[in-house]
């Protein structure tokens, strides 16, 4: 017995439909486990996206099957009757895009794994208010020292925030997986009093002037 269109049809969309199934569990179940199942929106809404997807490619192949199991189901015939060739190898493509992203997620590990991959913005902001803090008391103590005449206390203050501040930014971005340009857009700006220069022409200046004989 020759395979047909509407039978690869049939069997396409149910392995779509297993494999979004399991996507959508793969999200859900790690933000219902977190409690950000109702917090974290982006992560739901994609969960009912692939949920959705399942239930209408899975509703392709229960109409397509009930024929074969001897249920009168006009619109089942009709789908067999419209589901030519073109539309099959779409279905393919779509089984095996479903399958390939499974594999990615086992490949990638925790990278994709439900509420991680779908970070909540809390997590984000928080992270963001510990660099803040930890660059800003740095700074807080290398200025009290320099007014008190340390110039090493400040300076292991400045090398212990730098350092902090490295090592929180590494972790927001560590990944073996992606690598981004670190290099800015524009020069960092440095404003003192009404003057406002790019840091590396700050630095000039005050070096130029700490030499200036006059």
């Amino acid at each position: 017995m020759n395979l047909g269109s509407w039978q690869l049809g049939l069997v396409c969309n149910a392995v779509i439909m297993v494999a979004y199934g399991c996507i959508a569990m793969a999200i859900v179940v790690p933000l219902w486990r977190s409690r950000q199942l109702r917090t974290n929106a982006l992560g739901g809404a994609t969960a009912a996206i692939f949920f959705t997807c399942a239930v209408h490619h899975g509703a392709h192949s229960i109409h397509m099957l009930m024929p074969s199991l001897g249920v009168d189901d006009p619109r089942g015939l009709a789908m067999r009757e419209a589901w030519g060739w073109p539309l099959a190898g779409w279905d393919v493509i779509g089984a095996l895009v479903a399958l390939y992203y499974l594999s990615l997620r086992r490949s990638y590990g925790s990278l994709l794994q439900g509420a991680q991959l779908f970070e909540d913005m809390r997590v984000r902001e928080q992270q963001a208010l510990e660099l803040n803090d930890t660059v800003l008391q740095g700074l807080v103590v290398a200025k009290m020292a320099l007014d008190l005449d340390q110039p090493a206390r400040a300076e292991q203050a400045l090398a212990s925030s730098i350092s902090s501040a490295s090592k929180i930014i590494t972790e927001l971005l560590g990944s073996k997986h992606h690598t981004l340009d670190l290099i800015r857009s524009v020069p960092a700006a440095v404003t003192v009093g009404a003057d406002t220069a790019p840091a590396s022409e700050r630095v000039v200046q005050d070096i130029g002037k700490e030499g200036d004989p006059r």
